[in-house]
């Protein structure tokens, strides 16, 4: 069965990039959030694949991909990186299924730099302001402090960071390939610029173009959502006037992992 992983590698405008494939058939391109990586598919990959040619990869600055001192990784360079990757691999009118920051990403490349896609799929996305959270806000105005932080307090937040997102137990082996790649020095340091670079002016751009979206598009949200609360879902979808919007009972901000099944029922009739 095709699973999860990291073959092939990609030099983008921002910096390398880690990606994979598997399956066969319509294409369907999965766009991962923060702070995550492409792992974070790894348990819907497999299902997926047995009817679509899936893509995935690692944003520049998360998972395997290069991660270094004075790399632009905000979210306008990474809906850049998002067109790049779909030319990289030849894909006209691909399906997009987007999570977290990968909502803004693949909007921001539909929207602004004419990206087409067959069917959009939406789950618990950073898509409209406001977004963030008072421990977001705080990291980044003190961003030097955290930065020096000893190594084991360093992993001892990212761990309570993601741990935050869940609602859900997941993996043990799960949560640790999470953290795992935030735990290099270069990891470390990427970790907290991607604090610093947020900026809500880049979901501000596409907010009044949601009208414009070219394709169908289902909102599929964690009703129990600790980070961005079903109504942002529920706006989300009103903003964008499409009918499609499934709520998963008892599921947090990580679909993927807390409830898999749940997630492909959601995309079964849709994709």
């Amino acid at each position: 069965m095709p699973q999860w992983h990291l073959s092939d590698t990609h030099q983008t405008s921002a910096g390398r990039v880690a990606a994979g494939k598997a399956g066969q058939g319509p294409d369907l391109v999965l766009a991962h959030g923060w702070p995550w990586s492409s792992f974070s598919w790894h348990r819907v990959i497999p299902k997926l694949a047995q009817n679509h040619t899936v893509y995935w990869y690692d944003m520049p600055g998360y998972g395997q991909s290069e991660m270094r001192v004075q790399q632009a990784t905000s979210l306008d360079v990474q809906g850049l990186v998002f067109a790049e990757m779909l030319r990289h691999w030849g894909l006209v009118c691909p399906s997009v299924l987007a999570h977290d920051f990968g909502g803004a990403t693949t909007l921001r490349a539909h929207l602004l730099h004419e990206c087409d896609y067959e069917k959009y799929a939406l789950m618990n996305v950073v898509a409209m302001r406001p977004w963030g959270s008072d421990f977001f806000d705080h990291v980044k105005r003190h961003i030097d402090a955290f930065a020096g932080l000893p190594p084991h307090i360093h992993q001892a937040i990212v761990e309570a960071y993601i741990r935050g997102a869940l609602i859900s137990d997941i993996a043990p082996s799960d949560l640790e390939h999470l953290i795992a790649p935030w735990l290099t020095d270069d990891g470390a340091n990427s970790f907290y610029k991607q604090f610093a670079l947020a900026d809500e002016k880049y979901t501000a751009e596409v907010e009044p173009l949601f009208d414009d979206i070219r394709c169908p598009v289902k909102i599929i949200w964690g009703a129990k959502d600790p980070w961005i609360p079903l109504e942002r879902g529920q706006a989300l979808h009103k903003l964008i006037g499409q009918e499609l919007l499934e709520v998963l009972p008892s599921v947090g901000h990580l679909p993927q992992l807390e409830a898999p099944e749940s997630v492909l029922s959601a995309l079964t009739d849709f994709i």
